[in-house]
């Protein structure tokens, strides 16, 4: 093994932001308050044990960042942008916003665009996100028109990258596009990710359930669903709501 240190940007070598005089990405808005929190689990009517029954705080959407981002999140952010106006797509037409947050970066996409821009994002030669690592679901009640998230992680072996995509849908039309034909790995992902919140990935070639029973009702991953009280088929047993587990003085 050699011991020199790698350059960034090497093939293979996870960049840094912020490297070769990058600066921090600076905000644009606070972002969208969405909820409002109380107590350290959200537990109403005298179930809160843990002493923080008093805390109260807001539940924010991280806002849209404002250039420069940062290292080499200006690069990637140009060169999608420009990618997609050869394609004849207005940029701003695709990506909704641009979120860095905690050191990462996200693209927020419009869903009807999704696979244009996954698409891009795999095969354009300054890109190379050659990986999607996976869907995961995010059910925000209070986000209203919007409560269904789906995001995904994209790796760049080329460049030693790593970003995220987010779509979101409403629970009354919680349809967004597969990303199976771009990124095959993911047909399981979506699978589970369907079961458990109930996103519908349109064009996936078997969206079935993958841990749940067949015809199980609802999706146990929502934040609208209950916590307990639900029967369970072994014995007939049935397992109470937390609420009514005990009661306190």
């Amino acid at each position: 093994m050699s011991d020199t240190p790698k350059t960034p940007g090497t093939p293979g070598t996870p960049e840094t932001p912020g490297q070769n005089g990058g600066l921090p990405a600076q905000r644009e808005d606070t972002g969208d308050v969405i909820g409002v929190r109380k107590g350290m689990f959200g537990a109403a009517n005298g179930g809160d044990t843990s002493g923080y029954g008093g805390l109260v705080r807001t539940v924010a959407m991280p806002g849209a960042a404002s250039r420069p981002y940062g290292g080499w999140f200006d690069e990637v952010a140009d060169e999608l942008e420009g990618a997609l106006e050869e394609q004849d797509l207005l940029p701003g037409n695709a990506i909704e916003k641009t979120v860095v947050d905690r050191g990462e970066l996200t693209f927020h996409i419009a869903r009807e665009h999704l696979v244009q821009v996954a698409r891009t994002l795999r095969d354009d030669p300054a890109l190379r996100f050659e990986l999607c690592t996976g869907v995961s679901g995010v059910h925000f009640p209070g986000d209203k028109g919007r409560e269904l998230h789906a995001v995904y992680h994209l790796r760049s072996l080329t460049h030693g990258r790593l970003i995220r995509l987010e779509v979101t849908a409403p629970d009354s039309d919680p349809h967004v596009p597969s990303l199976v034909p771009v990124y095959p790995t993911n047909d399981w992902h979506e699978r589970e990710t369907y079961d458990f919140f109930g996103l519908v990935f349109d064009g996936h070639p078997a969206l079935t359930r993958i841990m749940m029973p067949d015809d199980w009702q609802g999706f146990p991953q929502r934040k609208d669903y209950p916590l307990g009280g639900i029967p369970v088929e072994y014995k007939g047993a049935q397992i109470p709501a937390p609420d009514q587990r005990r009661s306190y003085s």
